[in-house]
């Protein structure tokens, strides 16, 4: 039996909700992963910058198949017992360094090549598996950039571009991205520049979850954040027909081929699936917003009087992503190899 593809991808939305509704997927998720710090000052200030600015390109070149068991051989950290693969591999590695006493997230540190060699950058990282981490050179390069503008412009601390925002969500994106190259991810797509910000808009959302909408953490616009277009999300929302891939994109994906930063297949991808995103939270909110009404119209003129107002839950794009990431992760065999197979897509960028 056909089914039509509209009603599937709807369908994929209003279960989102109702899982994001029975799992209470909020904010709080943030800290239940362990490698997540649990304390909120300005040393998770300095923990969380430096986690989303090496925040790219995790994909191996070994583990082809990429079904969510992960190759023997990929690039894997092992921390307290538990090897981590992917994004977690990377924190890992940093709590790692941070456990044996190296003050790896202070930005004066990891600026100074005199404090903090090339090699000591490359042995923080090493891997307890064949695999070494992808792009070395390139984060070395943004670490020492990046601390060499918060040494010089900011104090040596994140927490003054924080303090200039002036608890504006899209004015941090904005002086990230001016003053560290690493973070402008741009691209022209039919003439005209798109700006895409992903590890900006990560960072500035990390922030708001681990601080709970309070101290370095409170954004009056953090709605105004979008997804953050990396190549996990896009495959999930092709999978559950939120997208829709050309005959020639998925071939080129089948064969593993590399799409250029900034080719217009890959700009194509990313800005497509921020604005999918997009109609889903607007559509999430048509929906929650609806049931909120049907429940006040059904109770009676007495529980209108001594039932608390009802509120609606906040969900924006973020929690939306973080979500939606969170599935991926963990239903790839699925999206690899299930109904609607699809690979990621493969880019090689500081950018995400």
């Amino acid at each position: 039996m056909i089914i039509n593809p509209v009603l599937e991808s709807a369908e994929f939305i209003h279960n989102i909700l109702e899982a994001m509704k029975k799992t209470h997927y909020d904010t709080s998720k943030w800290k239940e992963h362990p490698l997540n710090p649990k304390e909120c000052n300005s040393s998770t200030v300095d923990w969380i910058f430096l986690v989303d600015l090496l925040n790219f390109s995790f994909w191996s070149e070994i583990d082809i198949d990429d079904t969510g068991v992960p190759h023997p051989d990929r690039y894997r950290v092992i921390f307290q017992g538990v090897g981590y693969t992917g994004y977690w591999s990377m924190v890992a590695a940093i709590n790692r360094a941070l456990e044996e006493g190296i003050p790896i997230t202070s930005p004066e540190f990891f600026a100074s090549e005199e404090r903090l060699p090339d090699s000591e950058i490359e042995r923080i990282f090493r891997s307890d598996t064949k695999e070494q981490v992808p792009l070395l050179q390139d984060r070395i390069r943004v670490m020492r950039e990046a601390g060499r503008v918060l040494v010089e412009k900011f104090g040596g601390s994140f927490t003054n571009c924080i303090s200039q925002a002036d608890k504006s969500a899209l004015k941090l994106v904005q002086i990230i991205t001016t003053n560290i190259s690493s973070f402008r991810d741009e691209a022209e797509f039919c003439g005209r520049k798109v700006q895409i910000f992903k590890r900006a808009q990560i960072l500035v959302a990390d922030l708001w979850a681990c601080f709970q909408n309070q101290s370095y953490g409170e954004f009056k616009d953090i709605d105004e954040i979008t997804m953050f277009a990396d190549y996990r999300v896009p495959q999930a929302l092709y999978h559950f027909h939120c997208l829709q891939y050309s005959h020639e994109l998925l071939e080129i994906l089948n064969r593993g081929e590399m799409l250029p930063n900034g080719s217009p297949l890959e700009v194509e991808i990313r800005g497509n699936s921020i604005w999918a995103v997009e109609l889903i939270r607007r559509r999430i909110l048509e929906l929650i917003h609806n049931e909120l009404e049907e429940m006040q119209l059904q109770a009676t003129e007495q529980e209108l009087k001594t039932t608390a107002p009802l509120k609606m839950m906040t969900v924006n794009a973020i929690l939306i992503d973080f979500f939606i990431w969170d599935f991926a992760k963990a239903a790839q065999l699925d999206l690899t190899l299930g109904e609607r197979p699809v690979k990621v897509h493969r880019t090689r960028s500081v950018y995400y």
